[in-house]
């Protein structure tokens, strides 16, 4: 019998009001599922797992009308659980007097919400209207209930120019005053995310050196200052080129046999229990299985021998093979080099399915 030590088992119970153009899990129909659900996921996953966590969604938290009971239901079915997520839900946020006193009184004291630039931008990217008003809505409500807001600023090519817009609502809304009035720091971060998902969409929008030195120099001292980094490139990476040339000299793959260096394993199950890692997008070639179909041991089996055709690419395909099929040695494109593997290995694996 297959077995795991720790595993976080996210199950998308209701979904998202948003589908985000930039989201790395792509978008999906919502879910119809109910917390008898949750229960039998809990129930599938226990005997093969020494700690078991189950949560109720792996979109938008706290999306359902019954927030706080499944909250407490998670409780119920878990051996351990983490603190409440700080990625909390706009969308309640602004429709739910009860919602901001309980995440205090969880303990949250920062909610992270996401920005894209300016309204008709920030709307688009939600792709949904009204985004941006609920968004700084949300904003107010939090504060009013001292909890700082934490902005995640998403940037590319199309949305650069707006970035002094963002430095200016900062302002505008007081809110490195207001957090210190609650006694906490306001925190803020650009950044342009995995180009996995939705986001891979936006390749040809991916910021590069030139772009960075156009960024508002607040915006890169609050993102070095909550990330911890010396240089702004130090969170943009490299240029698609310079990784090119780095990778086109490995001989072997890009992951090797070892598991989580803490011992966990997340996995997500989609409304239709089909069930992904959660290394990038939940595509069909990274799946391990459904749970009702197929049981949980042989989805841990899956996982545990690499057996998605994504998980075997990743342990057998050179590096070089997939820098020389599928990257752009001329490409001034920035990433990390851990999200430029994923992407190249995504890129293979549609190749394969035939969908490039």
């Amino acid at each position: 019998m297959s077995q795991l030590g720790r595993l976080i088992a996210c199950l998308d119970l209701a979904g998202c009001p948003n589908r985000c153009r930039h989201c790395w899990l792509g978008v999906s129909p919502n879910g119809r599922l109910d917390p008898d659900d949750l229960r039998y996921l809990a129930a599938s996953f226990r005997p093969h797992v020494a700690e078991l966590e189950v949560v109720s969604w792996y979109r938008e938290p706290d999306y359902r009308d019954d927030y706080q009971q499944l909250w407490q239901l998670e409780r119920e079915l878990s051996s351990f659980k983490t603190p409440h997520f700080e990625l909390v839900s706009v969308w309640r946020t602004v429709r739910d007097e009860a919602y901001a006193p309980w995440l205090f009184a969880l303990g949250v004291r920062r909610a992270q919400l996401t920005l894209f630039g300016g309204r008709d931008t920030t709307d688009r990217y939600y792709r949904r209207s009204g985004a941006y008003d609920e968004l700084l809505q949300a904003v107010d409500i939090l504060l009013r209930h001292n909890i700082a807001p934490r902005l995640q600023i998403f940037v590319n090519r199309e949305n650069l120019a707006e970035m002094p817009d963002v430095v200016a609502l900062i302002d505008e809304l007081g809110l490195e005053r207001r957090c210190a009035e609650i006694g906490q720091t306001f925190d803020a971060f650009v950044h342009q995310g995995s180009c996995d998902g939705e986001n891979a969409k936006l390749y040809s929008l991916r910021v590069t050196p030139d772009d960075i030195q156009c960024l508002p120099p607040r915006l890169v001292g609050y993102t070095l200052r909550y990330t911890g980094k010396a240089e702004i490139m130090d969170v943009f990476g490299q240029t698609e080129s310079a990784l090119c040339a780095t990778l086109a000299r490995e001989p072997g793959p890009g992951r090797s046999t070892d598991g989580p260096a803490d011992g966990s394993v997340v996995f997500y199950v989609d409304g239709n229990w089909d069930v992904y890692p959660t290394y990038t997008q939940p595509a069909p070639f990274w799946r391990l299985g459904n749970l009702k179909r197929d049981g949980a041991s042989t989805v841990i089996d899956r996982y545990l021998h690499h057996a998605s055709q994504a998980q075997h690419a990743w342990l057998t395909v050179p590096l070089r093979e997939l820098v020389a099929r599928h990257g752009d040695p001329c490409s001034p494109r920035l990433f990390t080099q851990d999200d430029y593997v994923l992407y190249l290995l995504n890129r293979y694996c549609l190749a394969m399915a035939g969908e490039l």
